[in-house]
């Protein structure tokens, strides 16, 4: 099976490569924003979507213009990858996907892509790359990459710029290096709670970091906008959340690493982080209730990364030879695991079970995750099996079974 991966180095430019760079992605920027103009007119007069092909067609007209002239100093092939982007941003809006595609702006995502193998050259033995119109760039080797470069991407990030190299190589029907299946009970005292009582803590890296990135956008608003000390505030700001994403990002990759590794089969929740994380604001006819207390809880569920977790625990299990079951996550932490009684007196506590029937106490979190765990192998006993690699959704629970609504 072929397996698509991608490794990101930091890389080591020159002041002049530095400044080029910014003119490329500032290139790229510019084509898509016109695009997106044009395809807006286009609408607005009635007429069909422009495909990518006219809108090369256009970009050929603007590089030999008199007003664009500028547009020759980057690379032909990732400004035709931006009309690309453009056009996949349009079809994720058609298919319900995405949003409607919004201009680009200086400062944010700034990046550009070779998508020709043929264009680039990787030294791996001497860190360094080779890039059209940029020469050879240093980079900071931290692993090899494995297989065939198929395509490298170069962004900016916080005042420095990264290299992201797409490699295909052949591998093996990977097989599971760990039996056994275990459900994982998504929350906030606890980030994630196993069935098998194991859990992890928290990391809250944005928490950590709140009262220094209020201090420094503070500071950064008694700036004059746009002035040489303003920028700098700003370079402090964006320091301070790089931190903060690169420490979630770590987090994460430990923790779904260490599950996928150890378990064959593991169970999740079917959540839907959009839906829990939206504003109970409301509208000023209609006001939302306990407003302050959902934007706290907003805060922290963005904070622990439930989304992030679960692509993450997808993808790794797939390499690992196993595979992501996920059910329907109402009411598993009210449901008794012992008699199947479902009450919302079951859970007395936040962290605290106890069965009103039964008599059945345990951790709510563990009760959760046990609960995860049995519908999964419900699912599983039903016929449906998945592929490996694929994350496997359970349908609504039957009547005659444990009540899920």
């Amino acid at each position: 099976m072929n397996r698509l991966q991608a490794y990101k180095y930091e890389l080591m430019p020159t002041t002049g490569q530095a400044r080029d760079m910014r003119g490329f992605a500032g290139s790229c920027r510019f084509v898509f924003n016109k695009a997106l103009i044009l395809q807006k007119e286009n609408y607005e007069a009635g007429r069909k979507f422009i495909s990518y092909v006219e809108m090369a067609k256009q970009l050929t007209a603007w590089r030999n213009g008199a007003d664009t002239p500028w547009l020759k100093d980057a690379p032909t092939h990732p400004l035709q990858h931006a009309l690309k982007d453009l056009e996949r941003a349009y079809k994720n809006f058609f298919a319900k996907r995405a949003g409607f595609p919004r201009f680009r702006k200086k400062g944010r995502s700034d990046s550009f892509r070779y998508p020709d193998p043929k264009q680039f050259r990787i030294d791996q033995a001497n860190s360094r790359i080779f890039l059209p119109k940029l020469g050879w760039l240093r980079y900071r080797n931290s692993r090899d990459a494995l297989g065939t470069a198929k395509n490298v991407t170069v962004s900016q990030s916080c005042g420095k710029w990264f290299v992201s190299i797409q490699t295909e190589r052949e591998v093996g029907q990977p097989v599971p290096q760990a039996a056994g299946m275990v459900g994982i009970d998504m929350g906030i005292a606890r980030f994630a709670t196993l069935s098998n009582g194991t859990f992890y803590a928290p990391l809250n890296s944005f928490r950590r970091h709140q009262a220094r990135l209020r201090k420094a956008q503070r500071a950064m608003s008694r700036k004059a906008k746009f002035g040489k000390n303003w920028k700098k505030a700003r370079s402090r700001v964006q320091r301070i959340h790089a931190r903060i994403g690169n420490a979630r990002r770590d987090y994460l990759h430990k923790t779904t690493t260490t599950i996928s590794q150890n378990h064959a089969m593991v169970c999740v929740e079917d959540l839907q982080v959009r839906n829990m994380s939206r504003s109970a604001a409301g509208s000023t006819e209609r006001p939302g209730k306990h407003v302050r207390a959902k934007s706290g809880l907003n805060k922290a569920i963005l904070d622990q990364g439930w989304f992030e977790f679960r692509r993450q625990l997808d993808y790794k299990l797939a390499w690992n030879g196993g595979y992501l079951i996920a059910v329907p996550p109402q009411n598993t932490s009210r449901a008794c695991p012992r008699c199947n009684h479902v009450s919302k007196d079951n859970r007395q506590t936040q962290s605290r079970f106890a069965c009103m029937s039964c008599g059945y106490e345990n951790h709510a979190d563990v009760v959760g995750a046990i609960n995860v765990l049995e519908r999964g192998q419900r699912l599983l006993a039903c016929g449906e099996t998945a592929q490996s690699g694929r994350s496997v959704k359970q349908e609504p629970a039957e009547a005659t079974q444990v009540e899920t609504a």
